[in-house]
């Protein structure tokens, strides 16, 4: 189908033990509980499809028109969507935890992907910070301060600002530290190895469960940590700066003051608004864009013109 307009979607919200209320205080969205920890923003996993708002697909699930819609989608191949775009509010902090990558996912898990992932870091408190890798420089003392419970000795804990990035392979030791909330892009994944959880119980008085094992299995041991070399450039009433380019995605940070004219030569773009409000205009139609929303420009949106002041993250996949 011929579809000129973009793919606003309604995003899917999840109850986490360590959530809060900022998805709704910051976002305006309607959120479940006082312990919402997540939005997913544009999805199509099975845990949580994100739906179609607008168009001749309204009401369709994200996954849907993977499957029945290719062409919007740039006839990229494979049967899943490759990625998922999150907002996560940590109102405490997340367990210490590390992602298999796509062999490790497929072979072990039954999952078509691993997870890679990044994070732009919306706001956060004073003096927050993150767990991003540990200091062990081989398995087995890794293995070893784990299993003495040497925290404090194993992770690393880095400070964090309002306007970071951090790329987080597969593979990585982290956690988000709370009072931080944040933008992920990540591969289409949610398998998740917990290697500690602070000792915490749920509602219930239960623990949650580890995966010790296969944790130490996917781990990059000694921590390595990524190059980040941000890009630059300005055209129009747009500063674009590029923030990863890697194998599954690159990731950008769009600054609007004015009008651009995108002319895409992406199979598609996921667009998150972080603040501001603006149109996008295509053809004779207009279609108002605020804080909070998530919307796909479909390849088959050849041209199309932003305007006015808008933070936005966007998103490509890197798959052929």
């Amino acid at each position: 189908m011929y579809q000129n307009e973009p793919l606003f979607l309604k995003p899917e919200f999840k109850d986490r033990l360590w959530g809060g209320t900022k998805l709704s205080d910051v976002f305006g969205y309607t959120i479940p509980s006082e312990t919402t920890g997540e939005c997913w923003g544009i999805s199509a996993h099975q845990n949580g499809p994100s739906e179609v708002i607008n168009g001749p697909l309204a009401g369709k699930k994200l996954n849907e028109v993977w499957e029945s819609n290719r062409e919007l989608f740039g006839h990229e191949t494979g049967e899943h969507f490759p990625l998922l775009v999150k907002i996560l509010d940590a109102d405490r902090d997340l367990s210490v935890q590390v992602h298999p990558d796509d062999t490790y996912a497929r072979e072990i898990e039954g999952e078509a992907y691993g997870k890679t992932e990044c994070w732009y870091i919306i706001d956060c408190d004073p003096g927050s910070e993150l767990i991003f890798g540990h200091h062990a420089q081989t398995k087995e003392s890794f293995e070893q301060m784990i299993e003495d419970g040497e925290w404090d000795k194993l992770l690393r804990r880095v400070p964090i600002e309002p306007g970071e990035f951090y790329f987080v392979p597969s593979g990585t030791i982290h956690a988000i530290g709370a009072g931080t909330m944040i933008l992920e892009t990540q591969q289409s994944s949610d398998t998740t190895y917990r290697v500690y959880d602070y000792d915490r119980k749920d509602a219930n008085g239960n623990t949650r469960e580890l995966h010790i094992e296969r944790s130490i299995d996917v781990s990059t041991i000694p921590h390595q940590d990524p190059p980040f070399h941000p890009v630059t450039m300005e055209e129009d009433g747009l500063t674009q700066i590029q923030l990863v380019e890697s194998d599954y995605f690159t990731v950008y940070r769009w600054e609007l003051d004015g009008d651009y004219a995108l002319h895409t030569d992406h199979p598609y773009l996921l667009v998150s608004v972080l603040s501001g409000e603006g149109n996008i205009t295509s053809g004779e139609a207009s279609y108002s864009v605020n804080q909070g929303d998530h919307f796909i420009i479909p390849s088959t949106m050849k041209e199309c013109h932003f305007e006015g002041d808008l933070e936005m993250i966007v998103s490509k996949s890197n798959k052929e």
